[in-house]
């Protein structure tokens, strides 16, 4: 096939707007659901221009593909078995499309280092004006009563929890533990001192913001990530397990209260998650195989309402992950996903030690705890009820797996593609 200068220059040109279209969505994927899915669409539209302009239909392969299609087979079915086959229907190709679509595109337009950094550099800012906008929240007050995210009994004066742009502390909570992990991976592999404390700033003032949400789930998986890399890394990262408490301490003392209260079972929080954990264990034993139906949880929770008894309060999800996940898409579809989860982790530390580069071990560090950290989030909540931060899970596997097709590449010189050939007569 003979390929013209025009074509080559349209492919180039194609290539800029894809990747600017992937840094955009990172960019905006905390800030602006609507924004990214805008930019989302525009590179998967411009990446189908360029196959067809380039007649090349090669796809790279990711080593989790066939559990991916399982799961998204699996997720499928389990809306056969929803009380609401359209709205699950609808949910799931809404949401579903989404995960596909940033994994996939990432994983075929991002190739080199460069981009990988910048990629990275465009989460890392956007985080930025996350945590500034939540600071504006504490400094300049927001109204939360209406919210009922406080036990207002037992923490009279707290006053002020912080969401930013993801209208749930937890939900911001759960972003940050993410970016924290990334921040400090980047940080402990950093070469030149002063981009160690720019690491190490960014980490403090994530973690500051952090306490802010008073999110105590996210509070446990951060100290996880921290002790980790404690462990793993250098002992005296376990000095942050004190310097961000106390800096939080400085800040407001209603935190030593809310932190103290994590070894309390009896308030309203915690008392109502463990009866939501029983209402889902119920679900997953009626139908544990294809579940109660994707997205349906809301929809089938009355059903199973043995503590709130209240018809006009809706409970959007099972406040466990993993529950979650078993009680909408059933026990195949739980095992299916943790091994597209834990399989992404194991890929990101075995990449570790071949990379030469010490950034791009300092990223997959970073990359494989924040997923640990969203593990160990997930046996209190469930922050991938939300789009956002779905799409944020979805990003952070597909760049382990661009690293780890760098390294393949780098090492044997063989590309990871599977061609689709068109013949030219």
């Amino acid at each position: 096939m003979r390929i013209s200068y025009q074509t080559t220059r349209i492919q180039y040109f194609l290539d800029l707007i894809i990747e600017h279209c992937i840094l955009a969505v990172a960019f905006f994927l905390p800030l602006s659901i609507d924004a990214t899915t805008v930019f989302l669409m525009a590179g998967v539209g411009a990446w189908l221009s360029k196959m067809l302009i380039s007649r090349n239909f090669a796809l790279k392969r990711s080593p989790f593909d066939i559990f991916i299609a399982v799961f998204i087979v699996i997720s499928a079915a389990s809306i056969l078995v929803s009380p609401d086959r359209d709205f699950s229907f609808y949910n799931y190709y809404h949401l579903m499309g989404r995960y596909i679509f940033i994994y996939y595109l990432v994983i075929n337009n991002i190739h080199s280092v460069e981009q990988i950094k910048r990629l990275v550099w465009a989460v890392l800012a956007s985080a930025g004006v996350v945590t500034v906008y939540g600071f504006y929240q504490y400094f300049h007050g927001v109204d939360i009563s209406a919210f009922q995210w406080v036990d207002g009994e037992q923490f009279p004066d707290l006053k002020v929890r912080v969401f930013s742009t993801l209208k749930n502390p937890n939900l911001l909570a759960g972003f940050l533990v993410m970016i924290m992990a990334l921040a400090c991976g980047l940080g402990c592999k950093a070469q030149k001192m002063r981009s160690r404390l720019l690491f190490l700033g960014l980490f403090i003032l994530f973690g500051v913001c952090l306490g802010l949400t008073y999110s105590r789930g996210a509070w446990i998986s951060v100290a996880f990530v921290i002790g980790l890399y404690g462990v793993l890394y250098n002992k005296r990262i376990l000095w942050l397990l004190l310097l961000v408490p106390i800096a939080l301490f400085l800040v407001h003392d209603g935190f030593t209260e809310r932190l103290l209260s994590i070894f309390n079972p009896t308030d309203t929080s915690s008392t109502l998650r463990i009866a939501l954990w029983e209402s889902t264990i119920a679900m997953i034993t009626d139908k544990p195989l294809l579940g109660i139906g994707w997205g349906a949880y809301w929809l089938v929770y009355p059903e199973y309402d043995f503590f709130i008894q209240d018809t006009s309060t809706t409970i959007f999800h099972a406040h466990n992950m993993y529950l979650n996940i078993a009680a909408e898409i059933g026990i195949p579809g739980l095992i299916v996903f943790l091994v597209i989860m834990i399989g992404h982790i194991r890929t990101a530390l075995t990449a570790i030690y071949e990379v030469r580069e010490r950034w791009l071990v300092g990223l997959l560090l970073g990359l494989s705890s924040a997923l640990l950290g969203i593990a160990i989030n997930g046996f209190t909540d469930f922050i991938m009820f939300n789009i956002q931060m779905s799409m944020l899970f979805w990003l952070f596997n597909a760049m382990i797996i661009v690293v780890w097709q760098y390294c393949c590449q780098v090492q044997s010189g063989v590309t990871f593609t599977k061609k689709i050939e068109i013949r030219q007569e």
